[in-house]
């Protein structure tokens, strides 16, 4: 005896074999409905709407086709299962055509046979209900996932256009000073950033940064920097304090901030002031690696500096380094991103590599792409930057 319920709807024109059927279906658990023609099992369906139809082919007035044809127009998932004598197989297959899902043939001897059936269609419609259901979800979740990714990339993509508006112009000029900058992100948004501008009339400022990891959470994090870098600026104007005027305590501001703020981040930073009449150039350096590498009438070389990234130890300590640029110059910074895309194995390869690139005046802005031969439709493993100041005359 089955103990699985269902409700089954019996339709069948001759009430022995009707009521035969019904009795041993609710003795094995089944909610049973009858209904002696098929206008009558028409409306039972329609009213009651039961799990499964067990229907009798061949009856008066409306027979069991034509009642598989209503049902199944607006219930198709509906289980039909046929009864049919031996002797009209025909309407089977029409019927099986029609929809149906099984067929018994008439007299049923062994009632197990036709339960066994009735368990088997309402497991499978169970499992069709289920799948339907998990398939709708899935496509829910698909919809929520793809609206949820329009969101990120217009949260992006914002993110983005605030990132190009806080940057200065990739090409510019100050006081006979060439500026040029390129940033090829390994994501949408870039962790590193540039900056220049001046703070009087015979000093300029600028820096290089690259902060842990890449995309939003970084980017975040030159925002800060950006933000800090102001309110240094309208000090100095205020003359409430003069901090940018000392490259150290610049960083030494970097690195208070980025510790107090807790965010599990730090930033690699090269900050530099150039004393224009007497062309020399103050800097500090916080974990930048690569140096920025200087060229002029004694060569090419990299500038010295080594101490810890901002944002990590409180009690760090940064040094003012001092050197001369010379009347002509170049000045050339790169972000470690550099390094992971060139071909040489060796690190000392890859900074001899790059002294020679500036030495031969092959590393610049216009060049940079192809000279990494690196395809900006495909990802990166780190955002690229390169900043190059000169004076030619």
């Amino acid at each position: 005896m089955s103990v699985v319920s269902g409700r089954v709807l019996v339709i069948d024109d001759e009430a022995i074999v009707r009521e035969s059927i019904v009795a041993y279906l609710e003795d094995s658990g089944f909610d049973v409905i009858e209904a002696e023609n098929g206008q009558e099992g028409v409306a039972c369906f329609n009213s009651q709407l039961p799990d499964i139809v067990l229907c009798d082919l061949r009856m008066p007035s409306m027979d069991g086709l034509a009642v598989l044809k209503k049902i199944n127009k607006t219930n198709p998932n509906t289980p039909f299962i046929v009864v049919s004598g031996a002797g009209v197989m025909a309407d089977v297959v029409q019927a099986l055509r029609l929809g149906a899902s099984d067929y018994l043939i008439k007299p049923i001897l062994d009632m197990e046979v036709l339960e066994h059936s009735i368990l088997r269609n309402l497991k499978s419609m169970r499992l069709a209900e289920q799948n339907s259901a998990y398939r709708l979800q899935l496509e829910n979740n698909n919809r929520e996932l793809e609206s949820r990714l329009e969101e990120l990339r217009l949260d992006q993509q914002a993110g983005r256009e605030v990132q190009k508006r806080m940057l200065p112009d990739n090409q510019a000029q100050m006081s006979g000073i060439e500026f040029h900058y390129h940033i090829i992100p390994s994501l949408y948004l870039s962790g590193d950033f540039v900056d220049y501008f001046p703070i009087s009339g015979d000093k300029m400022v600028f820096y290089v940064a690259d902060v842990s990891g890449h995309g939003a959470s970084s980017a975040f994090i030159t925002v800060l920097l950006k933000n800090l870098t102001n309110r240094l600026r309208r000090n100095l104007k205020r003359q409430s304090t003069d901090d940018l005027l000392t490259p150290h305590k610049v960083i030494q501001r970097v690195n208070k901030e980025l510790v107090d703020a807790q965010l599990g981040k730090h930033v690699s930073l090269f900050w530099g002031m150039i004393d224009l009449p007497s062309s020399t150039l103050s800097y500090s350096v916080a974990g930048q690696f690569p140096m920025p590498i200087l060229n002029n009438e004694n060569g090419a070389n990299y500038l010295e500096g080594r101490s810890q990234p901002a944002g990590l130890f409180a009690a760090a300590k940064y040094d003012t380094y001092e050197v001369t640029l010379g009347h002509t110059f170049e000045l050339v910074a790169v972000s470690d991103g550099i390094l992971e895309v060139m071909p040489q194995e060796r690190l000392s390869d890859k900074e001899a590599c790059l002294l020679d690139w500036v030495r031969n005046g092959q590393l610049t802005v216009e060049n940079l792409e192809s000279l990494l031969n690196i395809d900006t439709s495909n990802e990166i493993p780190d955002d690229i930057t390169l900043l190059t100041l000169s004076r030619t005359e």
